[in-house]
């Protein structure tokens, strides 16, 4: 049974265009320099899939990626303590979901998101992957064999 994740990047860093524009070569999740965001990357499986949140600007998921590659040492990185998984994009998501829609679902009150909003690789239970995937016109089921 696969895993879910929300992986959060700054789109003028690297946004989820930039992410589709690598295809099927994906590309490494790198520059993460906290513990538990490392560790969570660690539990990664290749298939898993996560939603792409663009943080800081836009507060909003808006795309499902795959981990393509279990972690391994970032290259950014000069201590090999520091490590990074790869991702591929799989679909955008037809409509946008925002941080103030999820803060304000009930269904979602217990996500890592809403409760420590700075940890920028987080677990997604099941129960919040399918609900954020109808709020974002995605059929949760649809995506599993992606």
């Amino acid at each position: 049974m696969p895993a879910y994740w929300l992986l959060k990047s700054e789109p003028d860093v690297f946004s989820w265009d930039m992410l589709k524009a690598k295809g099927k070569k994906g590309e490494e999740w790198s520059g993460v320099r906290n513990y538990q965001a490392r560790n969570n990357m660690r539990a990664m499986k290749l298939g898993d899939l996560g939603f792409f949140y663009h943080s800081n600007i836009g507060l909003e998921v808006v795309g499902i990626l795959k981990i393509s590659a279990l972690a391994h040492p970032d290259s950014t990185a000069d201590d090999p303590k520091w490590e990074c998984v790869d991702v591929m994009a799989v679909t955008d998501m037809p409509k946008s979901v925002t941080l103030q829609a999820i803060k304000d679902n009930p269904k979602l009150a217990d996500m890592v998101l809403v409760n420590n909003s700075r940890l920028s690789v987080q677990p997604v239970a099941a129960n919040e992957w399918k609900e954020i995937c109808r709020m974002g016109g995605l059929k949760a089921d649809k995506l599993a064999g992606s």
